[in-house]
Protein backbone atom coordinates (compact mmCIF):
# COMPACT_ATOMS: atom_id res chain seq x y z
CA UNK A 1 0.00 0.00 0.00
CA UNK A 2 1.00 3.61 -0.45
CA UNK A 3 1.48 5.80 2.59
CA UNK A 4 -1.84 7.60 2.13
CA UNK A 5 -3.65 4.27 1.75
CA UNK A 6 -2.06 3.15 5.01
CA UNK A 7 -3.11 6.39 6.70
CA UNK A 8 -6.70 6.05 5.52
CA UNK A 9 -6.69 2.40 6.57
CA UNK A 10 -5.47 3.21 10.08
CA UNK A 11 -8.01 6.02 10.33
CA UNK A 12 -10.82 3.58 9.59
CA UNK A 13 -9.49 0.57 11.51
CA UNK A 14 -8.60 2.47 14.69
CA UNK A 15 -11.29 5.15 14.42
CA UNK A 16 -8.56 7.69 14.94
CA UNK A 17 -6.97 10.96 13.93
CA UNK A 18 -4.40 10.73 16.73
CA UNK A 19 -0.71 10.59 15.87
CA UNK A 20 1.41 9.46 18.80
CA UNK A 21 4.69 11.36 18.82
CA UNK A 22 7.76 9.54 20.10
CA UNK A 23 10.13 12.12 21.64
CA UNK A 24 11.99 10.07 24.26
CA UNK A 25 13.72 12.06 27.01
CA UNK A 26 15.49 9.68 29.43
CA UNK A 27 15.45 12.33 32.17
CA UNK A 28 11.64 12.07 32.16
CA UNK A 29 11.40 8.27 32.10
CA UNK A 30 9.79 6.46 35.07
CA UNK A 31 12.05 5.60 37.99
CA UNK A 32 13.24 2.19 36.81
CA UNK A 33 14.35 3.62 33.44
CA UNK A 34 15.08 7.22 34.39
CA UNK A 35 18.24 8.75 32.99
CA UNK A 36 19.23 5.58 31.12
CA UNK A 37 19.47 6.29 27.38
CA UNK A 38 20.05 2.59 26.69
CA UNK A 39 16.38 2.02 27.62
CA UNK A 40 14.92 4.30 24.93
CA UNK A 41 13.77 1.38 22.82
CA UNK A 42 12.13 -0.34 25.78
CA UNK A 43 10.28 2.84 26.77
CA UNK A 44 9.04 3.60 23.25
CA UNK A 45 8.10 -0.01 22.49
CA UNK A 46 5.90 -0.16 25.57
CA UNK A 47 4.22 3.11 24.62
CA UNK A 48 3.53 1.94 21.07
CA UNK A 49 2.28 -1.48 22.20
CA UNK A 50 -0.17 0.29 24.52
CA UNK A 51 -1.49 2.66 21.84
CA UNK A 52 -1.25 0.74 18.54
CA UNK A 53 -5.02 0.27 18.33
CA UNK A 54 -5.68 3.96 19.05
CA UNK A 55 -3.37 5.73 16.60
CA UNK A 56 -3.55 6.79 12.98
CA UNK A 57 0.27 7.05 12.94
CA UNK A 58 3.40 7.04 15.05
CA UNK A 59 5.93 9.86 14.71
CA UNK A 60 9.42 9.26 16.11
CA UNK A 61 11.48 12.48 16.26
CA UNK A 62 14.95 11.53 15.06
CA UNK A 63 16.80 14.14 17.14
CA UNK A 64 15.62 12.56 20.40
CA UNK A 65 17.33 9.34 19.35
CA UNK A 66 20.42 10.77 17.68
CA UNK A 67 21.24 13.06 20.62
CA UNK A 68 21.65 9.95 22.79
CA UNK A 69 23.50 7.92 20.13
CA UNK A 70 20.38 5.77 19.96
CA UNK A 71 20.00 5.40 16.20
CA UNK A 72 20.35 1.62 16.55
CA UNK A 73 17.48 1.68 19.04
CA UNK A 74 15.42 3.65 16.52
CA UNK A 75 16.09 0.96 13.92
CA UNK A 76 15.05 -1.65 16.49
CA UNK A 77 11.88 0.30 17.25
CA UNK A 78 10.99 0.57 13.57
CA UNK A 79 11.39 -3.19 13.19
CA UNK A 80 9.22 -3.68 16.27
CA UNK A 81 6.48 -1.50 14.78
CA UNK A 82 6.56 -3.33 11.45
CA UNK A 83 6.13 -6.63 13.29
CA UNK A 84 3.59 -5.62 15.92
CA UNK A 85 1.66 -2.71 14.39
CA UNK A 86 1.99 -3.08 10.61
CA UNK A 87 -1.35 -1.35 10.10
CA UNK A 88 -0.10 1.92 11.67
CA UNK A 89 2.13 4.02 9.39
CA UNK A 90 5.30 5.56 10.80
CA UNK A 91 6.27 9.16 10.01
CA UNK A 92 9.95 9.88 10.64
CA UNK A 93 10.07 13.44 11.93
CA UNK A 94 13.43 14.58 10.52
CA UNK A 95 12.59 17.93 8.85
CA UNK A 96 15.32 17.40 6.28
CA UNK A 97 16.03 20.01 3.61
CA UNK A 98 19.16 19.95 1.47
CA UNK A 99 20.44 19.90 -2.12
CA UNK A 100 19.38 17.06 -4.38
CA UNK A 101 22.44 14.81 -4.04
CA UNK A 102 22.37 15.08 -0.25
CA UNK A 103 18.59 14.69 -0.21
CA UNK A 104 19.05 11.36 -2.00
CA UNK A 105 21.08 10.14 0.98
CA UNK A 106 18.59 11.47 3.52
CA UNK A 107 15.80 9.72 1.59
CA UNK A 108 17.73 6.44 1.77
CA UNK A 109 18.22 7.00 5.49
CA UNK A 110 14.50 7.53 6.09
CA UNK A 111 13.06 4.87 3.80
CA UNK A 112 15.78 2.21 3.51
CA UNK A 113 17.71 2.38 6.79
CA UNK A 114 14.76 3.11 9.06
CA UNK A 115 11.94 1.81 6.88
CA UNK A 116 9.70 4.81 7.54
CA UNK A 117 6.46 5.18 5.61
CA UNK A 118 6.78 8.98 5.44
CA UNK A 119 9.16 11.76 6.45
CA UNK A 120 8.88 15.45 7.31
CA UNK A 121 10.77 17.89 5.08
CA UNK A 122 11.60 21.59 4.88
CA UNK A 123 10.73 22.94 1.40
CA UNK A 124 12.85 26.09 1.80
CA UNK A 125 15.50 24.96 -0.74
CA UNK A 126 12.93 24.24 -3.44
CA UNK A 127 11.64 21.31 -5.42
CA UNK A 128 14.98 19.68 -6.18
CA UNK A 129 15.45 19.16 -2.43
CA UNK A 130 12.08 17.35 -2.27
CA UNK A 131 12.11 15.33 -5.47
CA UNK A 132 14.49 12.54 -4.32
CA UNK A 133 11.99 11.50 -1.66
CA UNK A 134 9.24 11.21 -4.27
CA UNK A 135 11.28 8.67 -6.21
CA UNK A 136 10.64 6.10 -3.46
CA UNK A 137 7.41 4.48 -4.63
CA UNK A 138 4.48 4.86 -2.29
CA UNK A 139 6.40 6.75 0.38
CA UNK A 140 5.00 9.96 1.86
CA UNK A 141 6.51 13.34 2.62
CA UNK A 142 5.05 16.13 4.74
CA UNK A 143 6.30 19.61 3.87
CA UNK A 144 6.56 22.21 6.61
CA UNK A 145 3.87 24.73 5.78
CA UNK A 146 2.45 26.67 8.76
CA UNK A 147 4.25 25.43 11.84
CA UNK A 148 3.15 25.68 15.45
CA UNK A 149 6.14 27.64 16.79
CA UNK A 150 5.84 31.44 17.30
CA UNK A 151 8.84 32.08 15.04
CA UNK A 152 6.92 30.64 12.10
CA UNK A 153 5.63 34.15 11.48
CA UNK A 154 9.12 35.31 10.57
CA UNK A 155 8.91 33.69 7.13
CA UNK A 156 5.76 31.64 6.69
CA UNK A 157 3.38 34.55 7.17
CA UNK A 158 5.16 36.92 4.76
CA UNK A 159 3.64 37.90 1.41
CA UNK A 160 5.29 36.97 -1.88
CA UNK A 161 5.12 40.03 -4.12
CA UNK A 162 6.72 38.05 -6.95
CA UNK A 163 3.84 35.54 -7.13
CA UNK A 164 0.46 36.34 -8.67
CA UNK A 165 -2.03 37.41 -6.03
CA UNK A 166 0.75 37.95 -3.49
CA UNK A 167 -0.03 34.89 -1.36
CA UNK A 168 1.51 34.32 2.03
CA UNK A 169 4.50 32.00 1.87
CA UNK A 170 2.67 29.16 3.63
CA UNK A 171 -0.20 29.44 1.13
CA UNK A 172 2.28 29.20 -1.74
CA UNK A 173 3.84 26.06 -0.23
CA UNK A 174 0.36 24.54 0.06
CA UNK A 175 -0.40 25.31 -3.61
CA UNK A 176 2.87 23.75 -4.76
CA UNK A 177 2.25 20.63 -2.67
CA UNK A 178 -1.32 20.28 -3.92
CA UNK A 179 -0.23 20.84 -7.52
CA UNK A 180 3.04 20.65 -9.46
CA UNK A 181 5.28 19.21 -6.73
CA UNK A 182 3.03 16.24 -5.93
CA UNK A 183 4.56 13.89 -8.49
CA UNK A 184 3.85 10.66 -6.63
CA UNK A 185 0.54 11.72 -5.08
CA UNK A 186 1.90 11.17 -1.57
CA UNK A 187 2.70 14.71 -0.38
CA UNK A 188 1.16 16.18 2.76
CA UNK A 189 1.60 19.35 4.80
CA UNK A 190 2.61 20.17 8.36
CA UNK A 191 0.31 22.77 9.92
CA UNK A 192 0.28 23.69 13.60
CA UNK A 193 -2.71 23.22 15.89
CA UNK A 194 -1.90 26.59 17.46
CA UNK A 195 -3.17 28.31 14.28
CA UNK A 196 -6.63 26.86 13.44
CA UNK A 197 -7.52 29.76 11.11
CA UNK A 198 -4.44 28.98 9.05
CA UNK A 199 -5.34 25.28 9.03
CA UNK A 200 -8.66 26.25 7.50
CA UNK A 201 -6.89 28.38 4.90
CA UNK A 202 -4.51 25.53 4.04
CA UNK A 203 -7.54 23.29 3.58
CA UNK A 204 -9.00 25.77 1.08
CA UNK A 205 -5.76 25.80 -0.91
CA UNK A 206 -4.98 22.07 -0.59
CA UNK A 207 -8.30 20.28 -0.05
CA UNK A 208 -7.04 16.78 -0.86
CA UNK A 209 -3.73 16.57 0.99
CA UNK A 210 -3.21 14.80 4.32
CA UNK A 211 -2.22 17.13 7.14
CA UNK A 212 0.17 16.41 9.99
CA UNK A 213 -0.86 18.69 12.83
CA UNK A 214 1.47 19.07 15.83
CA UNK A 215 0.78 21.31 18.80
CA UNK A 216 -2.05 19.52 20.62
CA UNK A 217 -1.36 18.65 24.25
CA UNK A 218 1.71 20.21 25.86
CA UNK A 219 1.88 22.99 23.25
CA UNK A 220 -1.68 24.06 24.00
CA UNK A 221 -3.36 23.68 20.61
CA UNK A 222 -7.16 23.48 20.55
CA UNK A 223 -8.02 19.94 19.47
CA UNK A 224 -11.65 20.71 18.65
CA UNK A 225 -10.83 23.79 16.55
CA UNK A 226 -8.07 21.84 14.82
CA UNK A 227 -10.37 19.04 13.70
CA UNK A 228 -13.13 21.36 12.57
CA UNK A 229 -10.68 23.36 10.50
CA UNK A 230 -8.74 20.50 8.94
CA UNK A 231 -10.69 17.24 8.76
CA UNK A 232 -12.26 16.15 5.48
CA UNK A 233 -13.69 12.68 4.78
CA UNK A 234 -11.26 11.97 1.94
CA UNK A 235 -8.22 13.88 3.24
CA UNK A 236 -6.96 12.48 6.56
CA UNK A 237 -5.43 14.51 9.34
CA UNK A 238 -2.92 13.17 11.86
CA UNK A 239 -3.13 15.29 15.01
CA UNK A 240 0.06 14.76 16.97
CA UNK A 241 0.42 14.55 20.73
CA UNK A 242 3.79 13.61 22.19
CA UNK A 243 4.68 14.66 25.74
CA UNK A 244 1.12 14.56 27.08
CA UNK A 245 0.95 10.86 26.17
CA UNK A 246 4.55 9.78 26.78
CA UNK A 247 4.77 11.32 30.23
CA UNK A 248 1.19 10.87 31.43
CA UNK A 249 2.69 9.06 34.44
CA UNK A 250 6.13 8.91 36.00
CA UNK A 251 5.37 5.59 37.65
CA UNK A 252 5.53 1.98 36.55
CA UNK A 253 2.05 2.39 35.09
CA UNK A 254 3.45 4.76 32.42
CA UNK A 255 2.29 2.60 29.49
CA UNK A 256 -1.22 2.22 30.91
CA UNK A 257 -1.36 5.96 31.63
CA UNK A 258 -0.20 6.67 28.08
CA UNK A 259 -3.01 4.51 26.78
CA UNK A 260 -5.58 6.34 28.91
CA UNK A 261 -4.37 9.72 27.66
CA UNK A 262 -4.27 8.50 24.05
CA UNK A 263 -7.80 7.15 24.39
CA UNK A 264 -9.00 10.43 25.88
CA UNK A 265 -7.40 12.43 23.07
CA UNK A 266 -8.69 10.11 20.35
CA UNK A 267 -12.23 10.41 21.69
CA UNK A 268 -11.93 14.19 21.91
CA UNK A 269 -10.81 14.40 18.29
CA UNK A 270 -13.55 12.03 17.10
CA UNK A 271 -16.20 14.03 18.97
CA UNK A 272 -15.02 17.21 17.28
CA UNK A 273 -15.59 15.53 13.93
CA UNK A 274 -19.19 14.88 14.88
CA UNK A 275 -19.07 11.09 14.67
Amino acid sequence: MTFIEMLLGAQQRNGSMLCVGLDPEPARFPARLKGDASRIYEFCARITDATADLAIAFKPQIAYFAAHRAEAQLEQLMEHLRRNAPHVPVILDAKRGDIGSTAEQYAREAFERYGADAVTLSPFMGFDSVQPYLEHAGKGAFLLCRTSNPGGDDLQNQRLASVAGEPLLYEHVARLAQGPWNLNGQLGLVVGATYPAEIERVREVAPRLPLLIPGVGAQGGDAVATVRAGWRPDAPIAVNSSRAILYASSGEDFAQAARREALRTRELLQAARGT
